[in-house]
């Protein structure tokens, strides 16, 4: 586990979720106000016809938000925990990358809501995301 007390970096904080590491997730953009990371299209990420799979694309989706909660966290809290999220999907992408950008929605004293928006590399919005994480 990576060690976070001296104030984590974007890569720190996308390094303690080893799953997502693992799915190869890139930090771009690490801050309070806005999250942007990115997965790349593979084959093994598929499904039929070649999409990259939902639950990838969740899975993207659900790292960066959970980062972008921990940045808003309230003083004196350590962590949160995902409690809800909705995920629309509105176009399938089958090459390049996926790249997650999330904002806060509310960052309230017992729970932060994230919006995110997962787009192509063209920037045409792949899906959107909702997410309610439970301060912890």
């Amino acid at each position: 586990m990576t060690d976070i007390s001296a104030g984590p970096t974007g890569a720190q904080l996308f390094a303690t979720m080893p799953f997502t590491e693992g799915l190869g997730v890139q930090v771009l953009d690490c801050r309070p106000e806005l999250v942007r990371s990115r997965l790349a299209w593979r084959e093994d990420l598929c499904t039929l016809g070649g999409s990259l799979h939902g639950g990838a694309l969740m899975s993207l989706a659900d790292a960066t938000a959970a980062v972008c909660a921990y940045l808003n966290l309230p003083a004196g809290k350590q962590g949160t925990t995902t409690v809800e999220s909705k995920t629309n999907f509105v176009r399938a992408l089958r090459s390049g990358h996926a790249t997650a950008t999330s904002t806060p929605l509310h960052t309230g004293r017992s729970f932060i809501v994230v919006e995110t928006e997962i787009r192509d590399d063209a920037g045409v919005l792949v899906a959107k995301v909702t997410q309610t994480q439970t301060v912890l």
